[in-house]
């Protein structure tokens, strides 16, 4: 019997890449980086910054840290409704070839809330802090492959949540008087 619906390439080829960068995870040291990376995306890098920039920068930096927050506030709520709306299953529970190398933080894949966040935070961070742009955009990628190779998201999930993570920072910065990304 034939399916209803034509085979989309563009699936095959999002659980092809899933696929091969969840073989990355079979190595310890590559799996406990990105386990860690994940981790410290859960929210920990996130609320140290904002500490780090209270205490470094008085007033300026609760007001960055305050306009992270409720970035990230935004972010949360959107990201939830997008992933009761959609419904997408992660990749460890749709293919029994891709392994979650950790326990995700929810049942549906679609967007990657850590990748929404990391993105949103660091694009409004560097509008406020351009100085922190060789921290924070490595550790953002990282936090975008780290779910990825570790069975949790496809990457077509981490590249919708960098898309909608930059439109909510750019809104966000846009919203703030005197706070800009070209300085």
């Amino acid at each position: 019997m034939r399916p209803l619906l034509p085979r989309n390439p563009l699936i095959g080829r999002d659980t092809g890449w899933c696929l091969l960068a969840n073989r990355w995870g079979e190595w310890n040291g590559v799996r406990r980086f990105f386990a860690l990376v994940s981790r410290l995306g859960d929210g920990v890098f996130w609320y140290v910054l904002m500490a780090a920039l209270i205490v470094a920068d008085g007033m300026d930096g609760l007001a960055a840290s305050a306009h992270l927050a409720a970035t990230g506030v935004i972010a949360l709520t959107l990201y939830k409704a997008l992933k009761r709306w959609t419904k997408r299953p992660r990749p460890f529970a749709s293919d029994v070839r891709i392994r979650a190398w950790i326990a995700p933080l929810d049942e549906f894949s679609f967007p990657s809330g850590h990748t929404l966040h990391a993105v949103a935070f660091t694009i409004v961070a560097l509008a406020h802090y351009p100085v922190l742009a060789p921290l924070l955009i490595p550790f953002a990628a990282c936090v975008a492959v780290s779910r990825v190779v570790l069975g949790l998201h496809y990457p077509s999930d981490v590249l919708a949540a960098t898309v909608i993570g930059s439109a909510l920072a750019t809104l966000s910065i846009w919203l703030v008087p005197g706070v800009s990304l070209l300085g």
